[in-house]
């Protein structure tokens, strides 16, 4: 038994010692957010740092993962009806870089932008252990929420739920 706790440390150890790039867990909602530079299909860059202020929805996605596919119309049609509210979001597609031409004919049916994964200049986020995945980012750069088809599916509804809090109020003469 006493081997045993031995090989544990030493396995904890290692993976201390080599930096083991785990995905990011649930317990990071209320933490910042980790770092994220990428450039966007159509070339401009995206730094989530640069989004301070703005509520942000960073979503991983693929052609081939249909899951994903469903969800886009509803993080569509919510991008496009919230925008103007300080909301901004970006769709890190992770597909190999030999289907960017896939990608960018799937994306050609959305407004929001979107990249690919291999492009990112930063990504503190990691690879994601599933796809999709997407996150809620607040004005202050925090994680709120994390959707997963399992856990919690995006729909109009549970983004509004998600997202419409963190946006800032609008006035009733805003509203017109």
């Amino acid at each position: 038994m006493r081997r045993f706790y031995q090989l544990a440390l030493v396995i904890i150890a290692a993976m201390v010692l080599i930096d083991v790039r785990l995905p990011l867990a649930d317990s990071t909602l209320g933490q910042p957010a980790p770092a994220l530079i990428i450039q966007e299909l159509n070339g401009n860059t995206f730094d989530l740092a640069d989004q301070r202020g703005k509520v942000v929805i960073v979503n991983f996605w693929a052609t081939w993962c249909p899951p994903c596919r469903k969800e886009m119309p509803a993080l569509d049609v919510f991008y496009r009806r919230h925008k103007a509210e300080s909301l901004e979001m970006i769709g890190l597609s992770a597909d190999r870089p030999h289907d960017r031409s896939n990608v960018a004919k799937v994306m050609q049916s959305f407004s929001y932008p979107a990249a690919m994964l291999d492009d990112a200049k930063s990504d503190g986020f990691g690879d994601p252990s599933q796809l999709p995945v997407t996150y809620v980012v607040d004005a202050q750069g925090l994680i709120r929420a994390k959707f997963t088809p399992d856990e919690k599916p995006i729909t109009e509804q549970s983004l509004a739920a998600s997202v419409l809090p963190l946006l800032p109020r609008r006035t009733p003469a805003q509203a017109h």
